[in-house]
């Protein structure tokens, strides 16, 4: 008995659509990670995209539990001494809301050049409406 692996030509990619209005921010993110890995799949290999293209909605209706929208920070660093920047949940959503989920999906995939590939699979949108239309996204219902 052999192991099968599929080949690259063998591998179909689904599109789904996720609306995330009123929806907690990191349920969502390890939802849309695992389906960009493709672990909803039987024939899963770790090493392989083997994921599904994923189309989030309503990425400025998400919101997070607690207080957290006052004191989760983002911080970047320009690299100099004392180059050290941070913005609140709340700045972050006001001036980008895609940055918010795209930052804890890419959290929750591999850290390598197959999870930069993966996320390259997401598409995140502000509002309800996407351009992504002739693709048929199928719905998908988060629980």
């Amino acid at each position: 008995m052999k192991t099968h692996i599929d080949k690259k030509d063998e591998i179909t990619k689904d599109w789904y659509l996720i609306d995330v209005r009123d929806r907690v921010l990191g349920r969502v993110a390890s939802r849309v990670a695992a389906i960009l890995r493709g672990k909803h799949k039987p024939n899963y290999t770790p090493f392989m995209d083997m994921g599904d293209n994923v189309i989030i909605i309503n990425a400025d209706k998400v919101r997070l539990t607690g207080n957290k929208a006052i004191q989760k920070k983002y911080y970047r660093h320009s690299g100099y001494p004392g180059g050290i920047k941070e913005k609140t949940f709340l700045d972050v959503m006001k001036k980008d809301p895609a940055f918010a989920i795209r930052n804890a999906i890419k959290g929750m995939l591999p850290h390598n050049r197959l999870g930069r590939k993966q996320l390259l699979h997401v598409k995140i949108y502000a509002g309800e409406n996407h351009p992504h239309q002739a693709q048929r996204p199928e719905i998908f219902k988060l629980p």
